[in-house]
């Protein structure tokens, strides 16, 4: 599955955080668990797009570079924080 389809399926934007995006799966877990509805290809689906997900995020490489830092965190009691 693709970061995309993951993001359609979640139905959440590309610029978010982990623990939004742990909110939002657990949300529509909660409403298409098979306990709740019969049909359980729906969590099926919602399960492979929080795994597509997070298997992403878990891997990511991280960069410390001052732009980036300052793209990620345009406020600028973040840019003193975390000034090089």
């Amino acid at each position: 599955m693709s970061i995309e389809e993951a993001l359609k399926i979640l139905e959440i934007p590309p610029f978010i955080t982990r623990d939004e995006i742990k909110k939002r799966y657990k949300e529509l877990a909660s409403l298409y668990h098979p306990d709740i509805v019969n049909d359980s290809s729906k969590m099926v689906e919602i399960n492979s797009a929080y795994e597509t997900l997070t298997e992403y995020i878990d891997n990511f490489r991280y960069s410390f570079d001052e732009s980036e830092i300052s793209k990620q965190l345009p406020y600028h009691s973040h840019n003193e924080k975390f000034k090089f």
